[in-house]
């Protein structure tokens, strides 16, 4: 049986993910002309990418460190490797939609947000149907950078993840 605890940080991860989605499909994205508060947002956006590439890389560390943690410790540690792995993708779809909006003919069937998560989700998963690509160069280097994160971050810790799922015993 599971325990208050462990019920209590899957609820928090899960309100966590549900809070981050609103915020992706409400943060404002508008093409803003002037040219200091579009400096801001880009560097803000590339610290929100570094910070999610820090938090995940570091609990895939945690997890590749460790001598296979057990309990609590370990569905901590994994819940917080999700949470950080979602945050990965709504930042990167959150970044090729703005790219999409304020630059069009940048990405090629990109219109919407809901088009911007199914991409960033496709590449990320290395997937790739073709029917959103990149085109331009700025949306090809957006592309690139997730491409990169995908291959060394989000593989790693989807697979510690899945890795410690599978090795549980049945009774948890």
């Amino acid at each position: 049986m599971m325990d208050l605890s462990l019920r209590r940080m899957r609820r928090r991860a899960a309100a966590a993910c549900v809070l981050m989605l609103v915020g992706y499909f409400l943060v404002p994205v508008e093409a803003d002309p002037n040219g200091l508060r579009l400096a801001l947002r880009s560097v803000v956006t590339v610290l929100l990418v570094a910070a999610v590439a820090f938090l995940v890389t570091g609990q895939v560390r945690r997890q590749l460190t460790r001598d296979q943690p057990t309990g609590e410790a370990e569905d901590r540690a994994l819940t917080r490797l999700a949470v950080a792995l979602i945050a990965g993708l709504l930042v990167f779809a959150l970044a090729d939609y703005v790219v999409a909006n304020t630059r069009p003919g940048e990405f090629v069937g990109l219109h919407t947000r809901i088009d911007a998560l199914y991409f960033a989700l496709a590449t990320l998963t290395t997937i790739g149907y073709g029917d959103v690509h990149a085109q331009g160069q700025i949306a090809r280097v957006a592309v690139c950078a997730q491409m990169v994160f995908s291959i060394g971050v989000v593989a790693t810790g989807a697979s510690v993840v899945v890795r410690q799922m599978t090795g549980r015993s049945p009774r948890r």
